[in-house]
Formats: structure tokens, sequence, C-alpha cells
């Protein structure tokens, strides 16, 4: 059970931090109100950098269902294990968005823009075109799977090995951060980069399960977005994987 605590843990910590730096910047009277885009993909990273430091050694620090499945396709995890790393996964996130409301309580109290709070749970397009949506988190996780598996020891003998300590966690922790970072910055303001199914998917329902005051819907109609574009993304990244590595 401890590398699927692992991942509970990690994806609660992931949550924590990165869900807290968007909740820093856009509630009202934080003392980082209004500090920016920079701040936030700078935290997000950094949410990243923790997360897999952390629990690297015990699970691969997958945190996130779009690599694990990608790294089960690929054949470098075992699809046995799927499943179980993607409830851990987002039970860690649930929890993680629920502690962040806890923490950010006061602040959600005196913020009356309904959207503004449901952006410190989970992504919204800054222009809803559900094709463009779908591309941009299809292209945003295409980027970090294909990042992953190509720095993924590219020499390592695919047949036999399914250990779940292949994952994120071989990259060790920065050059992940700097990817997430990177994709930030470059791909993340048109959808808000959920690139991570169990990162918008958990704290969306617990989103759905609290009672705030100037609370809106948690908008279900585009739910589907940060679930199957980033799902996507990752297959056709490991099939490029695959070809360039010989495997198809």
């Amino acid at each position: 059970m401890t590398e699927y605590f692992a991942e509970f843990l990690g994806t609660f910590i992931l949550i924590l931090l990165g869900n807290g730096v968007v909740a820093n910047v856009n509630l009202n009277k934080t003392h980082s109100h209004g500090s920016g885009w920079i701040v936030i993909t700078a935290g997000w990273g950094m949410a990243v950098f923790v997360a897999v430091f952390a629990v690297k050694d015990f699970s691969g620090a997958h945190i996130n269902p779009a690599v694990t499945l990608g790294l089960a396709m690929s054949g470098l995890f075992t699809w046995g294990k799927v499943l179980p790393f993607i409830l851990s996964q987002m039970l860690g996130a649930m929890l993680g968005a629920a502690t962040v409301y806890l923490y950010f309580r006061e602040h959600f109290k005196i913020t009356d823009t309904p959207f503004v709070k449901r952006h410190c749970f989970c992504t919204t397009p800054a222009i809803r075109n559900y094709k463009s949506n779908f591309f941009s988190e299809f292209v945003g996780t295409f980027v970090l799977v294909l990042a992953v598996l190509l720095i993924h020891l590219p020499s390592l003998e695919i047949e036999g090995v399914s250990s779940a300590k292949v994952g994120l966690g071989s990259l060790e922790a920065l050059p992940v951060a700097l990817l997430v970072f990177a994709i930030g910055l470059s791909l993340g303001g048109t959808t808000g980069y959920a690139i991570n199914p169990a990162r918008d998917l958990g704290p969306r329902i617990v989103h759905s399960l609290l009672r705030m005051p100037a609370k809106d819907s948690s908008d279900w109609s585009y739910s589907w977005v940060p679930i199957i574009g980033p799902a996507t993304g990752a297959g056709v990244a490991v099939l490029i994987y695959m070809v360039l590595n010989g495997m198809g």
C-alpha cells in the first residue's frame, strides 16, 4: 500500500500548493492578491517540484492519471496498478482542494466573484470553444508526457520493466518542475492548463459539494475537456515515443 499512499500524498501536496497559489493570487485581501500569471505558473512548477521530491522514491511520483496511463501504454508500468494509482491521485486531489478551502476560508468569505472562487478549484477556458479548449489540453499534455518518456532513460530495456517506481521520480524533481513551468508560461493561458485529469476533476467535485456564499455552478458542461484532452494527448505522446524507439 506504500506506493498508493505515496500517490495520494503527492497529489495532495500538488493540489494544496498549486491551487493554493491560485487562491493566493485571486482571492481578496491576501498579501499576494493580483500578483499575476507568472506567480501562478511559478507556484504550480514549484508545487510539482515539492510533490515529486516528496514521493518519488516510493511510487515514482506519477501524481497525474495521464502520466500513469502513458507509462502503462508504453510498457513501463503495470496495468494492474493503473486503477489504484488513479483512485489514489483523485482522493489526494480532493483532500488538497478541501484543505485549500479551509486554509483560505476567510478570504473566500470576502470574495464576491463566483467564477474567481471556482478558479481556485478547477480550470475554466479563457474563451469557451470546446474544440479549441480540447486542443489546448491535448497539446499541453502531449508535451508533458512525451517529454517524460523521452527523458526517461532512453536506453532502458522495455521488456520486463513494470516497477511502480518507473515514473516522474526517475527524472528527479527539478526537471519535471521546469517542464510544467514551461507549459504554463507558453501554453497555459487558454484553458488554465489542467494537463492532469485528477487535478481538475477532484477539486471540481469538492467545489460542487462545498457550501459557500457567492458560489456559482461547478461548470460540469466543461468538465470533460480536462479529462479527455489530457488522456488523448498522453495516448498520442506514447505512440510517438514508441515509433521513435522502434516499438511500433
